[in-house]
């Protein structure tokens, strides 16, 4: 029996055994939570036993975030590094209804996002760029039942039990704060809520009650872009500060220097290298080397301060650069 038969029999009985557990009444959380619970944030026992009692396994979220095998000695095993080329990952985002849809939403929340602008100095754009791609404007906040998502990762064993644990406190508490009903609201296959997709414990730090209704709604448009402009604000946005430039280079695959989002290079040493910018660097000295990947040539990019700040929402470069350009579409077929 190989290690994927292994793996998937685990799983299996993992499965099986907290179904049954939950047909005898089991609950799918410890009383060491639940006390923790009572002591941090007062809340009341028979609560917490009433909402946990009505918890389901979320199968998609264990499916990913299942131990992972111990890699095959066999290097003959091995499957191939597959590469995932950016015209396939733009195709998915960067589409003629995602912009025509961004336009809309600038058009129709202008004042919200000139007040993010002069409050957080983020790039309008990009703030409805990044809920475009997270929710599709607020059609798209996510299927799975929160609770279920992150007691599932909480307490059945999985790679990342401790982060999860930690989410569903933050979830708790939100629901605390704000009244939400923790049975009704759904996200991501992850946990993320919202028309931002933030996991709980970023949106209790960075939310913003930005239409001043007496709390912040992950729901809500107005404070979503509050809360997606200060989130980028406090990790270290530049008002008006560039994002991206298309660079030139010799060839057709860049192999240099190192790319990526985190290592800097000064410009002036780029063009020793024969990389140069193909529009005008306004105020920029040093800029990381973003490589997108093509079945034929690399496009090559050059990624500022702002770039890096993007990657804090969704650690891709691919990420990244698809806000970047989504935003420069909306905003050209927003004048």
């Amino acid at each position: 029996m190989n290690w994927l038969r292994v793996l998937l029999l685990f799983i299996f009985l993992y499965i099986f055994s907290f179904a049954n557990s939950f047909a005898n009444g089991y609950m799918l959380v410890d009383e060491e939570f639940i006390d923790e619970m009572i002591q941090k944030h007062d809340f009341d026992r028979d609560y917490l036993e009433s909402i946990f009692s009505t918890v389901s396994i979320q199968e998609r979220a264990l499916q990913i975030y299942a131990p992972k095998p111990k890699k095959s000695e066999d290097v003959s095993t091995k499957p191939k590094k597959k590469v995932y080329y950016w015209p396939k990952y733009k195709k998915i985002f960067i589409t003629p209804p995602k912009v025509r849809a961004g336009a809309l939403f600038v058009k129709k929340h202008r004042k919200a996002l000139k007040r993010a602008y002069e409050k957080y100095g983020v790039d309008p754009y990009v703030i409805a760029a990044i809920i475009g791609i997270e929710s599709h404007y607020g059609e798209n906040t996510g299927k799975y039942r929160v609770l279920d998502t992150l007691s599932t990762l909480a307490f059945i064993p999985n790679r990342r039990n401790k982060f999860f644990k930690k989410e569903l406190e933050e979830f708790l508490v939100f629901t605390q704060k704000t009244s939400f009903d923790p049975l009704k609201i759904k996200g991501s296959y992850a946990g993320a809520i919202g028309l931002g997709q933030f996991m709980p414990s970023s949106y209790n730090f960075f939310a913003v009650d930005f239409d001043m209704d007496g709390f912040s709604d992950p729901w809500d448009s107005e404070d979503a872009i509050g809360s997606v402009a200060k989130y980028l604000k406090e990790n270290g946005w530049v008002k008006d500060g560039e994002i991206a430039v298309r660079a030139g280079y010799p060839g057709k695959r860049f192999n240099k220097l190192r790319t990526g989002y985190s290592r800097f290079y000064y410009l002036n040493k780029l063009r020793k290298y024969g990389i140069y910018p193909k529009k005008p660097v306004r105020n920029s000295k040093k800029a990381a080397l973003i490589k997108l990947e093509n079945e034929k040539f690399d496009e090559l990019w050059l990624g500022f301060k702002n770039f890096y700040v993007i990657t804090r929402y969704n650690h891709s470069a691919y990420y990244a650069m698809a806000v970047y350009l989504l935003a420069q579409k909306i905003k050209n077929i927003s004048h």
